[in-house]
């Protein structure tokens, strides 16, 4: 299995933010020989039908190839992966959580929590709040279905997205 690349992924981050873009999401699959870049990209303030089109994801693609095929961690043969973060967007970094405030959204944790017997919760997230020194440090207000509220430290957490709901009649 393919093992992330620190320093490719800090140099994703400056690259798809000078183009106007945001990283959602980086993951590795694939072999290390052959290793699979797949990379989830957002405009910092879409909203739902006004997103990420196929040409955003283009565009992103043919501007790290270049940078990628002459990178001296990567090997000569690999796949760049360019996509939309989707409906169910991934909640990966602070400025995610902080974004979607007031969004419905399905945590994963560690652990159970505490009164919890799972470790996967839905909530409206209430708030984002600081935690420790470190600007990353944080934790997340829930609010539950029974009007009680949950508090989940971000170092915690091991998955989070928002909470799409189909409706039939739109």
């Amino acid at each position: 299995m393919a093992s992330p690349i620190p320093e490719i992924e800090r140099g994703l981050d400056a690259r798809v933010e000078a183009l106007g873009l945001q990283v959602v999401d980086v993951e590795w699959a694939g072999l290390h020989s052959k290793p699979i870049l797949r990379l989830r990209v957002d405009l910092p303030d879409s909203r739902p039908g006004h997103g990420v089109t196929v040409a955003h994801c283009v565009q992103v693609s043919r501007a790290l190839e270049p940078w990628l095929d002459e990178h001296p961690l990567l090997p000569e043969r690999y796949n760049l992966e360019v996509s939309s973060p989707g409906v169910e967007r991934p909640l990966v970094r602070k400025r995610d959580f902080v974004r979607f405030a007031g969004s419905e959204i399905a945590v994963k944790t560690k652990a159970p929590l505490p009164g919890r017997d799972s470790t996967r919760v839905e909530g409206v997230l209430e708030s984002v709040s600081e935690r420790g020194a470190a600007t990353e440090e944080f934790a997340v207000a829930l609010r539950m279905k029974d009007g009680s509220s949950l508090d989940i430290p971000g170092s915690d957490i091991v998955r989070a997205k928002l909470v799409y709901r189909w409706n039939d009649g739109e």
